[in-house]
């Protein structure tokens, strides 16, 4: 069985071989990262590690790719970790239930991934995972603020810097700045946020459709860096 004969089809054998050989990090496995994990997967990457101490719940249903009514209560690494290993059995998945943070980054971190994607929420965490990634030199792309957005045609990729709109990409600069962090290649939507009134402060509102389409953006772009494709 060759599951992924249409994409060696594509780009060739060897390229298929330097994705295999590939290892990703994930942080965060959620609305953005579970498509990313997913479509990289589907690329015959086969050495992964989800890292994420979150458990699926049913808010999840609207967005997560392993979010449904049976995986209710389960972890996120898990549930993804399953997906993966029914999509390529050969493929090995670490998976790391931990909430990043200044302490355990390095326990976590290490030179030996080909690419790292930061898919948390939560800025402290985003920080220390760009960071440790700078000072290993390992490439990694960060995906901006994807809640109260309804387009996904106004998801982009480019430099932290240069990015307008997003809330989250706002304070990530100013953080960044304070660290000396020159350059960061960031997925983010140009759409304004839409004002949300309602009782759930703790919730912030999605689609299936936006935050699902950013983690296809950030796969592609790992891809095709990795194999060197020029567009």
């Amino acid at each position: 069985m060759n599951q992924f004969i249409r994409t060696e089809l594509l780009i060739g054998k060897k390229n298929m071989e330097l994705l295999k050989n590939s290892s990703i990090i994930i942080f965060g496995i959620g609305g953005v990262g579970s498509y990313v994990a997913e479509a990289l997967a589907r690329c015959q990457i086969s050495n992964f590690t989800f890292v994420d101490n979150d458990k699926i719940d049913a808010s999840n249903i609207n967005r997560h790719i392993c979010a449904n009514v049976n995986t209710i209560g389960q972890l996120k690494i898990d549930a993804m970790k399953r997906r993966v290993l029914k999509i390529n059995p050969d493929a090995k998945v670490t998976v790391i239930n931990k909430f990043v943070n200044a302490e355990n980054i390095f326990e976590i971190f290490d030179k030996n991934f080909t690419y790292a994607v930061d898919a948390v929420d939560t800025v402290s965490s985003k920080i220390q995972i760009i960071l440790t990634a700078k000072k290993l030199k390992i490439p990694i792309i960060s995906c901006m603020g994807t809640g109260n957005k309804i387009n996904p045609l106004s998801l982009k990729l480019d430099d932290i810097y240069k990015t307008k709109y997003c809330p989250l990409a706002k304070i990530m600069r100013r953080e960044l700045k304070k660290y000396g962090v020159k350059s960061l290649q960031v997925c983010y939507s140009t759409e304004q946020p839409k004002k949300i009134l309602t009782s759930e402060k703790k919730l912030i509102s999605s689609i299936s459709f936006v935050p699902s389409v950013a983690g296809l953006f950030i796969a592609s772009a790992i891809v095709n860096q990795i194999i060197d494709y020029e567009t």
